[in-house]
């Protein structure tokens, strides 16, 4: 029989290992409840929130549906280029300008269009958008491509004018400095939906010291060299714009599918 001791000695022995048996057991947790969790919301568009633009005579439904149309040229098309005036109003002046020539002939020989052709301002119509789309039927032209340039001029006497007290060298001497920055912009637009595919500028500034002579025509011929100089620039960013437009095009699958 085991002393009193003993026994005491085996069961706290015995208590200690189920203790540690116990404290070496794996905890166990509970699985998060991630099905539950509810899913983030997707961003909600933004709405109109521009009242004073409400007055506007497109309508947020017109506006969207515009938004959502795809961009790009028409097959077979025709084009017209029409010079126009500040506010795209028609350019009644007599066309001496040689740049809506010159993109003509390029347009026309990329083959992007069924037929290009300057347009006549002479026909009667009104002088805004309405009066170009009029304009554009009478040529049966889908789409017509506006140019118009505008200067600013300026002019002040330069070091040389200190000579003017000399009244020999007055007629002489360069003493006015003449200054001309332009723009040059050609915009294509949609005959049918009115829309304008893109605008383009290519921007030109010269400078020349002069005498006393005849400012208007050496005025005149500085500008003529800048439109001379910028016209291949600008003819170059417009048929990129095209050949994007028409890399944009549907193919006739697809162009067939939307239009059933």
């Amino acid at each position: 029989m085991k002393t009193p001791v003993a026994l005491t000695l085996s069961v706290l022995a015995l208590s200690a290992g189920c203790a540690a048996s116990r404290a070496m057991a794996p905890v166990q947790m509970a699985p998060l409840a991630l099905a539950d969790a509810p899913a983030p919301e997707a961003p909600r568009p933004l709405e109109d929130h521009f009242l004073r633009d409400r007055g506007s005579a497109v309508t947020p439904e017109a506006l969207a549906i515009i938004l959502a149309a795809p961009t790009y040229l028409e097959e077979a098309a025709r084009i017209g280029i029409l010079p126009v005036s500040t506010g795209y109003g028609i350019d009644a002046d007599v066309p001496l300008t040689t740049v809506p020539g010159v993109l003509g002939e390029k347009i026309e020989g990329t083959g992007l269009f069924e037929g290009v052709s300057e347009v006549s301002t002479d026909f009667p119509s009104d002088g805004n958008l309405a009066g170009l789309r009029e304009l554009a039927a009478r040529y049966r032209a889908e789409y017509l491509l506006l140019y118009r340039h505008r200067f600013v001029d300026d002019g002040y006497a330069n070091p040389w004018a200190a000579s003017y007290v000399t009244l020999v060298t007055i007629p002489f001497v360069p003493g006015t400095t003449m200054e001309t920055s332009g723009v040059v912009e050609a915009t294509l637009l949609d005959v049918r939906s009115g829309t304008l595919l893109f605008t383009v500028f290519e921007r030109i500034r010269a400078k020349s010291s002069e005498n006393v002579w005849q400012h208007d025509r050496k005025r005149r011929e500085l500008k003529e060299t800048l439109l001379a100089d910028a016209t291949a620039k600008l003819t170059d960013q417009v048929l990129a714009k095209m050949r994007r437009l028409v890399a944009a095009r549907p193919s006739s699958s697809a162009a067939g599918i939307a239009t059933r």
